[in-house]
């Protein structure tokens, strides 16, 4: 985390002859123009102009004015680019021209919600598990590998390039636990160890770069696409949470049953009980509910555990009645989502969850997919939205959505979304026309 003084140094020192300047709009997509050395002081002492009004969800055209403020901490040589004239990142935050951030800048929505945590004395730590599939190239779903969990692959291809992308990402100051192939053929995750909620939004969107920029090296393409193949499982990003006061985790019980604080068991109710509400944010697009159906490891049922994976909601036991290691795992997001906006609803409604002290219902341990209705229904457990649609209608009447969001953001996702499904709606699909062209 180098001073704005130290990355002037390092600039000069390292021939860095252009650095990026990163940020995402309100989906989530990454935005980038370039700076030579010579303008990086300029930046940091004036900012970036640039027209709002063509990134999605940002401003109007009648107000399209806005500055992008360099982030001298999120400095970063790009490893993978070449080594004369190298090239940097930075991400950055957006204002409005009279300095005042600009509500629809992702960023700042996380922000908000980070200090909202923070008033109340709490850290918000996170460490999403990004699953992604590795394709021979991007116009077809061939797969690169044909191995499954935990397989030590007998292919060099996919071996190297996840080796490559973790020396990568590790080049660029994110810590890296583990990596290993994923359940699904060619399906891949590479795990970052935990961090402050901001950070790990900044990590996780450089992850997806990182990912999808090795994999074209080797002429291979990499995608977040929750479900890019029907009849295997799909791509999740389970995310572990935690709330800590100073150097103690305020999840922790060393007394209670299952180790967990009345703090921690409120968090884990508010996710329980919003998660419909905030699906339309962390599992975003049409095909992010092809991967929410019983059957692939993903979680539908409004339920929480601890060691049961068919939960939307568990206590991972790698390391029980340790104090740091006690969280919770949220597991229906999937990594195409907006990680900014993902992190701020889910900390929100763990937030909501303590404020309304709500009370976290028995575990449910049994395999909730093997149950039937009228067993669901007499342990209270529902069911996520099964649809974008059905997500939509949950999230355009959900208060706390808006409150999470703001409502520059929460009044233009809905828009957006609700004009994705009308385009899905009135697409014709090859299964339509495989099931009733020649049968009607």
């Amino acid at each position: 985390m180098a001073s704005k003084e130290e990355i002037m140094k390092i600039v000069k020192e390292k021939d860095v002859g252009f650095v990026r300047i990163w940020f995402t709009d309100v989906l989530g997509f990454l935005k980038s123009f370039a700076l030579s050395p010579a303008e990086l002081e300029g930046a940091f002492a004036e900012g970036l102009g640039f027209d709002g009004s063509s990134i999605r969800g940002f401003t109007g055209i009648e107000e399209s004015d806005v500055v992008a403020w360099p982030d001298a901490s999120t400095f970063q040589i790009l490893p993978w680019r070449p080594k004369e004239q190298c090239v940097a990142r930075m991400f950055a935050d957006v204002t409005n021209p009279d300095g005042t951030p600009l509500e629809a800048d992702p960023r700042y929505v996380l922000k908000k919600m980070v200090k909202k945590a923070a008033d109340k004395g709490f850290t918000f730590y996170i460490g999403p598990e990004l699953e992604y599939f590795y394709f021979r190239n991007d116009q077809t779903t061939e797969f690169v590998d044909q191995v499954g969990y935990f397989d030590q692959s007998t292919n060099s291809l996919d071996i190297d390039i996840r080796r490559e992308t973790v020396l990568a990402l590790e080049g660029m100051g994110i810590h890296i636990e583990k990596s290993h192939h994923e359940v699904s053929p060619s399906q891949h995750e590479i795990d970052m160890h935990y961090a402050d909620g901001l950070t790990m939004a900044d990590w996780t969107i450089t992850y997806k770069n990182v990912v999808k920029a090795i994999a074209q090296k080797f002429d291979v393409a990499a995608t977040f696409m929750p479900k890019p193949v029907q009849g295997i499982n799909g791509s999740g990003m389970h995310c572990h949470q935690s709330l800590f006061k100073g150097d103690r985790n305020a999840f922790f019980d060393p007394n209670d049953e299952y180790h967990l604080s009345k703090i921690g068991k409120s968090y884990i109710a508010g996710l329980l009980k919003y998660a419909p509400e905030f699906a339309i944010i962390t599992n975003p697009w049409v095909n992010s509910y092809k991967r929410l159906v019983p059957g692939y490891e993903a979680p539908v049922y409004l339920a929480w555990a601890r060691r049961n994976r068919s939960a939307l909601v568990r206590l991972p036991m790698y390391k029980p009645n340790k104090e740091k290691a006690t969280r919770c795992e949220l597991r229906c997001p999937d990594p195409s989502s907006n990680p900014y906006l993902a992190f701020t609803v889910m900390l929100g409604a763990g937030l909501k969850g303590i404020e309304e002290g709500l009370e976290l219902a028995p575990p449910v341990e049994k395999n909730i997919f093997h149950l039937c209705c009228e067993e669901r229904a007499k342990l209270n457990i529902k069911e996520m939205p099964g649809s974008l649609l059905e997500a939509i209608l949950l999230a355009e009447k959900s208060e706390f959505l808006n409150e999470a969001l703001g409502d520059c953001v929460f009044n233009y996702y809905i828009t957006n979304k609700k004009a994705e499904w009308d385009r899905f709606r009135i697409a014709v699909t090859d299964w339509e026309i495989k099931e009733y062209l020649h049968a009607l």
